[in-house]
């Protein structure tokens, strides 16, 4: 056996070990989990925005052959906690929005049960309803922390007095739209309890986590750890909206206990998605910057506004990336947060950090032509030498050289004059820096163990479609010192020891770092001759962990749009990214990552947008049909390069997240490239025609 970590398994390019069974169809998801005698759940949703249910006629649905059970709040069982209002299903008559369960059909077929639940007749006593969001509000408010438990505010130096003294100041505001995560597998759950009536549910959901689903549903219903089993082998897609468990998944195992022994499937159709499943706020970011003629910033300021649901708080920390990007003597930022007759907010990739660096990205390219300084060059101006908001030296950060290797491979000091005209086509280029923290969460442990003539590595970890599967065994191979051949993970089960939720790109860190510990441990114990039963464990807390850096991986986006003269169509032919994101475990499944997270940003920046009618309070467009993303043919060239970052500080492999920093910054790129083809500053996303016909 070689030396820990000497690189034999991490580093190369393999193919995803889960590939063949998604191409063949043989990966079980949770809706198609094969169990005897399915029955099938409907959820019935209020159809107004604010409210008490005063009746349900469900006469029509019980009389139909073939249906098992109709919950309502009447009806339904009272759950053994009601703390979070979310998961709070059918416990009371109120309405908190449109869209909300408010009860359940369960059917021999799923058609049947749509078609009960659609017979349900629902008497309301209506509410006025309040949803739409503003600066202006008078009842805006701090909440205590942010997402990820941020500070709400911070301040240092005096921004006003610096705005008022510098040459050159951009006092701008953007907003960024209301975002549905929309993964090609809809929120789905397949429930059992064991009919002997001790208590003890399975349920198949697809989740990014299936420890703390378990942990939310052993609240709600009172259960013990051990009464519960969560499995999910494979999830196809989350982006986020699978990282915390929904209403829905209380629902399916409800309707499941109504006929304890008989399985119960249920899953979300597309509009039900938009309901509930969680969705990105939008966003109003007041921009502030003050700077010399030189371009080196004074100050810094983001004031940003943000909703939540009245029942549910969720604050997303927009104004977070601002207090380290950039070096600056005086800065400010504050998060204030409207509660709303709505749906409940959640994680969509990057929280925070891609909705957060839209308005100071395009804010410093508005500085950059107001100062007749190349953009690139006012990045490198401001690089700060230490963490501008704690304080704390960076473990790496390697900006600059993405910024310059990227102009090099874009071809930027080339680049063609502003509004540079190609037949009917105007031209343009631009730039925006992205970053995303480097996280390790507090809880996992893996087993490893030798069986067979093979190393088995199991960690109750989730693969949303990042390559888990794949990633994990080389990480465990490196350890080891032996051949990735060699080595099987088994994943995506409660029974397996416990593992964080996939997110915020921390997955491959923790998981990792714990499957490390546990070869180490190994090797130690064993040596390089092991015996069928050999076995230990390894947990994320025994790795060591360094507090005393700033830890980040950071990216520029460079982006060629062309915008049509006289129809304002827009496209991008060429879309690339350079990263500095620690150690590539495999590049393979890295560029797809990279690649997916811009593809998104660009979606973000053209076509994403959830159209919010107020007037009965829901997104108008909630399908497919109406809520635009980008495809392949929105894009001519994607491409994703990044450095030999080496960074001895954040984790045994030397590895950061990279499944969320491709998003973040790449809308700000693309509008950046629209104004120098145009002219036209778009500060409110989605670039549309609307906003460009005018000033063309």
């Amino acid at each position: 056996m070689t030396d820990l970590l000497e690189p034999r398994a991490i580093g190369r390019d393999l193919v995803r070990r889960d590939g063949v069974a998604k191409v063949r169809g043989t990966a079980t998801y949770a809706y198609e989990t094969p169990v005897e005698r399915p029955a099938y759940a409907h959820p019935v949703q209020a159809t107004v925005a604010r409210g008490r249910v005063t009746a349900m006629d469900t006469a029509t649905a019980e009389g139909l052959d073939g249906v098992l059970a109709v919950l309502t709040p009447s009806t339904a069982e009272r759950l053994a906690s009601t703390e979070d209002r979310e998961f709070a299903v059918l416990q009371s008559d109120e309405v908190a929005f449109r869209g909300q369960l408010i009860g359940a059909v369960v059917a021999e077929t799923s058609e049947l049960a749509r078609q009960a639940a659609d017979s349900i007749r629902v008497t309301y006593a209506e509410q006025s309803h309040d949803t739409e969001l503003s600066a202006d509000r008078d009842d805006l408010y701090a909440p205590g922390k942010v997402n990820a438990g941020h500070e709400t505010d911070t301040s240092e130096g005096d921004v006003a007095a610096a705005m008022a003294s510098a040459d050159v100041t951009i006092e701008q505001t953007y907003t960024t739209a209301m975002y549905h995560n929309n993964p090609l597998e809809p929120h789905s759950t397949t429930a059992l309890w064991d009919p002997a009536g001790d208590g003890h549910l399975t349920l198949w959901d697809s989740t990014q986590g299936v420890h703390p689903d378990r942990a939310a549903v052993c609240e709600v219903f009172g259960l013990a750890q051990e009464q519960v089993r969560v499995i999910c082998p494979y999830v196809g897609g989350g982006f986020g909206s699978k990282g915390t468990p929904h209403a829905h998944v209380m629902l399916a195992a409800m309707a499941a206990r109504a006929l304890p022994g008989r399985p119960v499937k249920l899953a979300l159709t597309r509009q039900q998605m938009f309901f509930l499943a969680g969705y990105r706020t939008p966003t109003i970011q007041r921009m502030q910057l003050a700077a010399d003629r030189d371009g080196r910033l004074s100050a810094v300021a983001i004031d940003v506004v943000v909703q939540t649901s009245r029942i549910k708080e969720f604050a997303e920390q927009a104004g977070v990336p601002a207090r380290m990007m950039y070096a600056a003597p005086n800065r400010r930022s504050t998060h204030r947060v409207a509660a709303l007759d709505v749906p409940v907010p959640s994680w969509m990739r990057a929280p925070g950090e891609c909705p957060g660096m839209f308005g100071p990205e395009v804010a410093l390219d508005e500085l950059a032509e107001e100062l007749g300084i190349d953009p690139i060059e006012l990045r490198i101006r401001n690089e700060p030498e230490v963490d501008p908001d704690t304080g704390k030296p960076w473990s790496s950060r390697h900006l600059v050289e993405c910024l310059r290797e990227g102009a090099e491979r874009f071809g930027w000091a080339d680049r063609p004059p502003a509004r540079h005209r190609d037949g009917n086509w105007l031209v343009g280029t631009g730039v925006a820096a992205s970053v995303y923290p480097t996280m390790r969460q507090a809880r996992s442990t893996a087993n490893l163990r030798y069986e067979d003539g093979r190393y088995v590595a199991e960690i109750g970890a989730a693969d949303l479609g990042t390559g888990a599967w794949t990633v994990l065994p080389q990480i465990t191979a490196d350890a080891l010192g032996v051949d990735v051949a060699d080595v099987d993970v088994r994943i995506g089960d409660t029974e397996y020891p416990i593992a964080s939720v996939a997110g915020g790109s921390s997955g491959t860190n923790t998981w990792g770092s714990a499957l490390v510990v546990a070869a180490r441990a190994f090797r130690e114990k064993f040596g390089g001759s092991p015996s069928d039963g050999d076995e230990v464990a390894g947990d994320v807390d025994q790795a060591a962990q360094d507090e005393d850096h700033a830890a980040y991986a950071f990216g520029a986006q460079f982006v060629e749009a062309r915008v049509h003269a006289d129809t304002g169509e827009i496209r991008v032919p060429r879309l690339l990214g350079v990263f500095a994101a620690g150690r590539i475990v495999n590049p393979r499944t890295a560029r797809s990552q990279f690649v997916g997270g811009m593809t998104m940003g660009l979606s973000m920046a053209l076509h994403e947008n959830s159209v919010w009618d107020p007037q009965v309070g829901q997104v108008a467009n909630h399908d497919l049909a109406e809520y635009h993303v980008t495809v392949n043919a929105d894009v001519g060239d994607v491409q994703a390069h990044w450095l030999d970052e080496h960074d001895p500080f954040v984790n045994a492999m030397g590895s950061k997240g990279i499944g969320e920093i491709g998003i973040v910054g790449t809308a700000a790129a693309v509008v950046n490239a629209v104004h120098r083809a145009t002219g036209v500053r778009v500060r409110h996303l989605p670039v549309t025609l609307d906003k460009l016909l005018p000033g063309l």
